[in-house]
């Protein structure tokens, strides 16, 4: 019976939405066939639709799309295999720049659905190419409201292609359509935030799970932007300084600040530019106090080890000390784990790795504002998936750009494409300037100004002077390519992390063993020239004499650490010679007897012992050393 009736629904659907969308109907009656974009052969359905609603966004007619895309961009991206998806980056790129304008673009479900959409026809653009994606039958109608339709599924695209809920997106697609939009991702961790999104979805990307993460990203928008409120009038902040996340203020998650012994609960903020904790009184908080993140004061922040009456016990403070600063602990209580503290530390060292990059390439003005509001868009979206996933990420996998060059292997070079682009920005980013260099405005600037923020005074920004930031269509940026040689170098440095970590031991008579195995080549040479010393076989003592004194005559001294040098080079290129393709054979070593705790104590104790036996033989041969300069005499 439940079969019968699937049947019937699925062969009846058409005209069971036709009863509930009347309007729809008549409104598409009332257009002329004139009105309907014209479907481009090359393209995919899917892709066509994107280009459709594009097309109606930028008001533009697909025709004259069409005609721009071929005589603006060069023959290299118009080839026959690329044509599809470049002409639907072209599209799609202008399209989001011109949404992007509107304060509360995040907040408009249909820019989420376009921008997926738009992904999805990446991976798809040309008809041969969606035959390789897995179709559904099954099409997800949208139900508009009695004001009329909406400007991205306008009853006017009869060819549009829904969204169908089993279709996802891969990695690629999303590289290339995310970042366009500088709030939702950065060209530098874009890759690291799908990893992020599709942890627990075999890496692709449901729309349910890209909408989550959009919706929760606008949220933490407008909670920074109504951040500056009564609530924190106690911060002496500046115009330009915004206000990125505040911890503390609830009960539940306290702030302790530990200076010396004493511990004191307050709240916590970090802005960009400065820490911020103030002190919780009778009731109100007091005077904040400010920890400089932006001159050059040598700051140190880290993780670090805090307690009561400060005692070393628990991992879950970080440490913030400075030129003018005595060492302060901000801990973040938790019954499990450390992920607030290392949330803090993560986003504090953000802060501070990117006013260091402003003071090393000596930028100013828009350039300063430029790095900082890459930052700060950074921390929003940290923010944003944290609060929504669950998400706490690892060396390699931060969300924070400047964090992430600073650790991962061949991080400099993205800094130094990074600081070549932002060099090419005028001191004054005029819209005539940004004109002509559409690849070199102030993306990420303009971003923050266009949700909101006030990142720099008196700046000369317009936002239809843009067309394409770091992405150009069909093109590479260098700064992507920066980015993926540096992640594909961080397989190599996990390995070698890796095995490193592998030959750690535990247990000091472990360590010693192995060190004393690794030594035994030099222990072994020291002890044949302690017999030679001792001259217990005469005749080898004394032609060892005999050569160590023409050596020292003829002046051959001099070139024994050359010597030595060159016949390690020798071993070294005999043993790759002789032993190419034979794999190195595995390091044995005598473990020592297990021994419980209480003889591990008494082994320590010896050993101490008998280091302290070495300091004191030590002590009397320098004095006796220091008596013979001064021409003591011996005392009877």
């Amino acid at each position: 019976m439940e079969g019968m009736w699937e049947n019937f629904m699925r062969n009846n659907q058409s005209t069971l939405k036709s009863l509930f969308q009347r309007k729809k109907s008549s409104s598409n009656d009332e257009e002329s066939p004139e009105s309907s974009p014209r479907t481009i052969p090359q393209l995919s359905p899917l892709a066509n639709s994107v280009v459709s609603r594009c097309s109606k966004i930028l008001k533009i007619p697909t025709e004259e799309l069409q005609h721009r895309f071929d005589i603006e961009l060069p023959e290299s991206v118009k080839q026959l295999f690329t044509y599809a998806r470049n002409f639907l980056e072209f599209c799609s790129y202008q399209t989001l720049h011109k949404v992007s304008r509107n304060p509360d673009y995040l907040s408009d479900p249909e820019f989420r659905r376009l921008t997926y959409e738009m992904m999805l026809a990446w991976e798809a653009p040309c008809v041969e190419c969606e035959g390789r994606v897995k179709e559904t039958s099954s099409t997800n109608g949208e139900v508009e409201d009695d004001e009329g339709g909406s400007l991205f599924y306008s009853s006017s695209m009869t060819m549009a292609v829904q969204v169908d809920d089993k279709k996802t997106v891969g990695q690629e697609a999303f590289a290339r359509i995310a970042p366009v939009c500088a709030a939702v991702a950065d060209i530098i961790t874009v890759h690291n935030l799908f990893d992020a999104l599709t942890n627990s979805s075999g890496h692709r990307l449901h729309f349910l799970v890209y909408d989550k993460y959009l919706r929760s990203l606008d949220k933490v928008i407008k909670a920074a932007k109504n951040s500056l409120g009564c609530s924190l009038s106690n911060l002496p902040l500046s115009e330009v300084e915004i206000i990125l996340d505040v911890e503390g203020a609830v009960p539940t998650q306290p702030v302790l600040q530990h200076v010396g012994i004493s511990a004191w609960p307050g709240r916590l903020t970090l802005t960009n530019f400065a820490l911020y904790f103030e002190s919780l009184g009778v009731g109100v908080y007091d005077k904040a106090v400010r920890y400089d993140l932006e001159t050059d004061l040598k700051q140190v922040i880290k993780p670090e080890l805090t307690g009561p009456l400060g005692a070393r016990l628990f991992d879950k403070a970080v440490m913030y000390k400075s030129t003018v600063t005595e060492p302060v602990y901000f801990e973040f209580p938790e019954f499990k784990g450390n992920s607030r503290r290392d949330y803090w530390l993560d986003i504090s060292l953000e802060i501070l790795h990117a006013h260091r990059f402003v003071r090393k390439n000596n930028f100013k003005e828009t350039q300063q504002s430029e790095v900082l509001a890459r930052a700060i868009l950074g921390i929003l979206r940290y923010r944003a998936v944290r609060e929504a996933f669950q998400f706490f990420a690892s060396q390699y996998k931060t969300l924070l750009s400047f964090n992430l060059a600073e650790s991962l292997p061949g991080g400099d070079v993205i800094l130094e494409t990074l600081s070549s682009r932002l060099a090419l920005l005028s001191a004054n980013a005029s819209p005539r300037n940004v004109k002509q260099l559409p690849t070199s405005s102030p993306v990420s600037l303009l971003a923050l100004s266009q949700l909101g923020f006030i990142l720099q005074k008196d700046a000369m920004l317009d936002g239809e002077a843009l067309i394409v930031g770091d992405f150009c269509v069909g093109e590479t940026n260098p700064l992507e390519i920066a980015v993926k040689q540096s992640i594909s170098d961080t397989g190599s440095a996990e390995a070698a992390q890796a095995t490193v970590d592998q030959v750690k031991v535990e247990g000091i008579d472990t360590n010693f063993a192995v060190m004393k195995e690794l030594l035994f080549p030099v222990i072994g040479l020291a002890t044949r020239l302690e017999l030679l010393a001792a001259w217990k076989d005469p005749l080898k003592s004394t032609i060892f004499l005999m050569l160590t004194c023409c050596a020292i005559i003829r002046g051959w001294i001099r070139y024994i650490l050359a010597s030595v040098f060159v016949f390690f080079a020798i071993i070294m290129l005999w043993r790759r010679h002789f032993n190419k393709g034979k794999p190195l054979e595995a390091f044995r070593i005598t473990p020592p007897p297990n021994r419980n705790a209480v003889e591990q104590l008494l082994t320590l104790q010896e050993a101490i012992s008998q280091l302290e036996a070495l300091i004191q033989t030590g002590n009397v041969i320098l004095l006796k050393i220091r008596a013979l300069l001064f021409a003591v005499l011996p005392q009877c």
